[in-house]
């Protein structure tokens, strides 16, 4: 019955919180790119514009825990056909992330880094939309706890020995 009082529970989980630690040290534009390849006559188009968004991160390990994560967005939108415009942005972070057992850690790496550099990704994208001459464009919310989940589940579906790599 131990186990059930508040004390040991609390005690347990104040001493793990007060272990882990996580600090964003640099928030920078990887890379981005802006096309605009059927302009000027792209302007005089007519028509309902349809835009796809693409999504990915990417986790390297600079050092003993020190990340890099790396946010991908790229936003195509079409008239009809043709390529209105794409752009493309990899907005990274820096965090320093200590005292997380491995699930955690990967859980703060790909949920909680990438909510952190989402709106930044949302700002630059909208800015080069709008210097491209076209209206602005603002990127719903998306819900990275929602597709980390998902791809864990589709990991441990997954035939043993199959290899899988988690992208949003």
């Amino acid at each position: 019955m131990a186990e059930n009082t508040p004390a040991n529970g609390a005690a347990t989980n104040g001493a793990a919180e007060a272990m882990a630690q996580l600090n964003l040290q640099k928030i920078y534009v990887k890379d981005v790119s802006f096309e605009v390849p059927n302009a000027p006559q792209v302007f005089q188009s007519q028509g309902q514009p349809n835009v796809e968004l693409n999504l990915s991160q990417r986790v390297a390990q600079l050092g003993e825990g020190v990340f890099e994560v790396v946010l991908s967005v790229t936003v195509t939108c079409k008239l009809e056909e043709s390529t209105a415009y794409l752009a493309e942005v990899h907005q990274a972070g820096i965090f320093g992330v200590a005292g997380f057992d491995p699930a955690s850690q990967e859980t703060v790496l790909a949920t909680y880094c990438p909510n952190v550099l989402f709106p930044y990704v949302r700002q630059t994208v909208s800015d080069l939309v709008q210097a491209g001459g076209f209206p602005p464009l603002l990127l719903q919310p998306i819900n990275f706890d929602a597709i980390y989940a998902e791809q864990v589940r589709r990991r441990n579906e997954a035939p043993a020995g199959a290899g899988q790599t988690l992208n949003s």
